[in-house]
């Protein structure tokens, strides 16, 4: 366990949490950065680095646990969508190298924007869809 890495420092209660789930594997807080009201992080317990060196049973875990906070966000803030969301690997924007998931409620006309649009022409699509698809088959 790295002694710099700020989620097993949180773990460690070394650094001050708004926890509102815990049990033997993960730990459910509220983001210091949130990106809409009531955005929450999952984050194991035991430091691993993303989904790639994670437990099967941790990533079980997270998402019985994400349905579960989903749920509380509805149920308490009147969330009418849920984002659930992992960054793993530098590339993919993952700026603390220790594995979570981001929980965030939506509402009508947030100002949140996670869109997906694809950089590729139309053309390309098929044929970067079926090379793809021979490469992973």
């Amino acid at each position: 366990m790295p002694s710099n890495c700020i989620f097993c420092q949180i773990n460690k209660g070394e650094i001050p949490a708004y926890t509102l789930y815990e049990d033997e594997l993960v730990r459910v807080f509220l983001d210091a950065f949130p990106e809409v009201e009531g955005h929450l992080l999952i984050s194991p317990k035991d430091h691993c680095e993303n989904i790639f060196d994670a437990p099967e049973e941790v990533l079980a875990r997270i998402n019985l646990v994400a349905k579960k906070m989903a749920l509380v966000l509805k149920d308490k803030l009147g969330a009418t969508g849920v984002n659930v969301i992992n960054n793993s690997g530098a590339d993919a924007q993952q700026e603390v190298p220790h594995l979570h998931y981001h929980v965030i409620p939506r509402f009508k006309n947030d100002a949140f924007n996670l869109k997906i649009n694809s950089a590729l022409e139309k053309e390309e699509r098929g044929i970067i869809i079926e090379e793809v698809f021979k490469k992973l088959k």
